[in-house]
């Protein structure tokens, strides 16, 4: 009787188990080196994401799906991503959220798209991600062009700087934004009075910083992460060069302050982030920001609420489709209509999100502080 029972117990189980699902979402994003609290942030949204589903208990095409999150960290590296997006695609990945910066999820993107995997970005920003043409790429926030635009106006009508110089630091994400915030800038009718260049790991900015405090700036624009522009604030003040600085999301975090080793003074600088929630959104941004706390144990940086409606989205798809199969939810994707923590979210032909918004910053006491949500 007892061996009976034994049997009939390890049948319903792998009967039970044969009607579950196992749904895999593949993220991939810098968790170590100099701009790991961004790519943390996404993994944790992302987590918080897989969670709420599995909690709910969904099911897709009649069966209850159990989501995994297949985390990889691409250091920010694009080589280093590639490989990444292989892993995935070997893993036989559902989806992919990911990558975090601009000059991984542009390599990354031909690689799912190859493997016909769904990809949604949370947090890259360069244009050309979404000009590609391919069919499984998406984003959750606006794109440089909209954030340049927006900074450009900011700066002009808002700050009355007429004369701003510009720095980059080469990546496609930081070198992207800075073309695009110059036009931006000169549509407003000022002028770009000096234009130079660093890179992602750079420390000394003296030389650039001395040429560009001769030609008596405004405002001094940086395309780039806060791992760079923090100790580039740092030196300013060593120089006596006390000029605002403008970004754009890279440097929009509170780890800026603390980068620029507190020489960062309230209301220098501005920067601003490629999404945001108007009043009637706030409360349910809100609360994510709160669970996200308690989750964790931290704030959130910028990106999490993306990631978490990336995945939202992909599921979604999924469940409508009836099919968590790439090729099956993949056109209802492309059509969604979905009501995220950070706003609606629909995408347009190319994959970049419909009427996407911009927020404003300014730091206050080491902490941002909204200035205007716009589009």
């Amino acid at each position: 009787m007892k061996n009976t029972a034994v049997a009939l117990a390890a049948l319903a189980a792998a009967g039970l188990a044969h009607a579950q699902e196992v749904v895999k979402i593949g993220h991939s994003a810098a968790v170590t080196g100099p701009v790991a609290y961004f790519g943390k942030d996404t993994e944790n949204g992302a987590r918080m994401a897989i969670e709420a589903l599995n909690a709910r208990g969904v099911l897709i095409g009649g069966k209850k799906a159990r989501f995994e999150l297949l985390a990889e960290d691409d250091g920010g590296d694009p080589k280093q991503a590639t490989n990444v997006a292989q892993k995935l695609v070997d893993a036989r990945v559902n989806g992919v959220v990911g990558h975090e910066t601009s000059g991984t999820t542009i390599p990354a993107s031909k690689i799912y798209h190859q493997a016909g995997i769904p990809q949604i970005s949370p947090s890259s920003t360069s244009p050309k991600y979404t000009q590609q043409g391919f069919n499984t790429a998406f984003r959750v926030v606006a794109n440089d062009v909209q954030l340049g635009q927006a900074l450009g106006r900011y700066a002009v009508k808002d700050m009355k700087a007429l004369r701003v110089a510009v720095i980059d630091d080469r990546t496609a994400y930081g070198q992207g934004l800075a073309v695009e915030f110059a036009k931006g800038l000169k549509s407003q009718g000022a002028q770009v009075v000096a234009r130079e260049f660093t890179h992602d790991k750079a420390t000394d900015f003296n030389a650039i910083l001395t040429k560009i405090r001769a030609a008596k700036p405004d405002l001094v624009f940086f395309g780039g992460m806060s791992a760079v522009a923090g100790p580039m604030l740092r030196q300013m003040k060593q120089l006596g060069f006390n000029a605002r600085m403008m970004g754009g999301d890279g440097i929009c975090s509170d780890e800026i302050h603390k980068l620029s080793g507190g020489a960062m003074a309230d209301g220098q600088v501005f920067c601003a982030e490629a999404g945001g929630v108007d009043a009637a959104g706030r409360a349910a941004l809100d609360r994510f920001r709160t669970d996200y706390k308690k989750r964790f144990g931290i704030d959130v940086q910028i990106n999490a609420p993306y990631a978490y409606d990336a995945v939202m989205t992909m599921a979604d798809a999924m469940v409508k489709a009836g099919s968590s199969a790439p090729g099956k939810y993949l056109p209802l994707l492309a059509k969604t209509q979905y009501k995220g923590v950070t706003g609606p979210i629909a995408f347009d032909a190319k994959g970049d999100i419909r009427d996407g918004t911009i927020t404003l910053y300014t730091f206050k006491g080491g902490k941002r502080t909204v200035l205007a949500v716009t589009k």
